[in-house]
């Protein structure tokens, strides 16, 4: 009832964009500019938890981004789901792309696997934002021609501590194991899929590892690689190659 609700007064009622906090708008052209998916890109945590897929973010978790992510995560600006939609369905591209040099081939289907929530996240916002923004991203992809669909199939298992504060080693520790099927011991795919995981941010890479750890316990399908809509700014690979060569220039 809460979601309903917040739904229909994002709709009816004037609101400030979500990025910027321009008066009466959504979005603002600039903040929609940056959720736009031109910064897409391959990221990579350091340090890499093991069995971690290759990850595509759609941009830098700063400034509009970062703010439009909380807005809709955690303040339940619940229209904002379609913009980072369209930021995840550009990441989605780019880590389908990376998976296979051909990109989407004929007759293949993208299976988008949101990282599941707990239980009580969920309660408490009214709305299960990962999943949210993976039913939007795959409109995106198939209103663009992909096939494309979204398979919540991955559930917590046991409880685990709120993740705020923890390092990379903690949190691959308080993750231990702690996702899993959502019923039965076995998920099916069809065979012509190609999987994703997807989430709204990466930090450390030990959620979305551990996700990919249960879906390959669950499944005899391969994990192809993961999405995001945002990651920190040192995680995108590309900049840490121009750190690099800016350094040897230097030298």
């Amino acid at each position: 009832m809460r979601g309903w609700w917040q739904e229909l007064a994002g709709l009816v009622l004037p609101a400030d964009c979500g990025g910027c906090g321009a008066a009466r708008a959504l979005l603002c052209a600039g903040c929609a500019q940056a959720l736009g998916g031109a910064a897409a890109g391959r990221v990579s945590p350091s340090p890499r938890p093991a069995g971690l897929p290759v990850v595509y973010a759609a941009g830098a978790y700063e400034g509009a981004v970062r703010e439009v992510v909380l807005a809709h995560k955690e303040r339940g600006a619940l229209p904002l789901a379609g913009p980072l939609g369209g930021a995840l369905a550009a990441a989605v591209a780019g880590a389908a792309a990376g998976a296979g040099a051909a990109g989407v081939a004929a007759g293949e289907e993208l299976v988008l696997v949101p990282v599941p929530s707990a239980r009580r996240q969920v309660r408490a916002r009214g709305h299960d934002p990962a999943r949210r923004i993976a039913l939007a991203a795959a409109g995106r992809l198939r209103r663009a021609g992909v096939r494309a669909r979204v398979a919540c199939v991955l559930r917590q298992v046991r409880p685990v501590a709120d993740q705020a504060g923890l390092g990379a080693r903690e949190r691959r520790e308080n993750l231990a194991g702690a996702l899993g099927p959502c019923r039965g011991g076995e998920v099916r795919f069809p065979a012509a899929a190609r999987i994703l995981l997807v989430d709204d941010v990466i930090t450390t890479g030990a959620t979305l590892a551990e996700a990919a750890r249960a879906l390959r316990a669950a499944s005899a399908a391969e994990v192809a690689g993961a999405a995001v809509v945002a990651a920190p700014t040192g995680s995108f690979v590309r900049n840490r190659s121009t750190t690099r060569t800016e350094q040897r220039s230097c030298e």
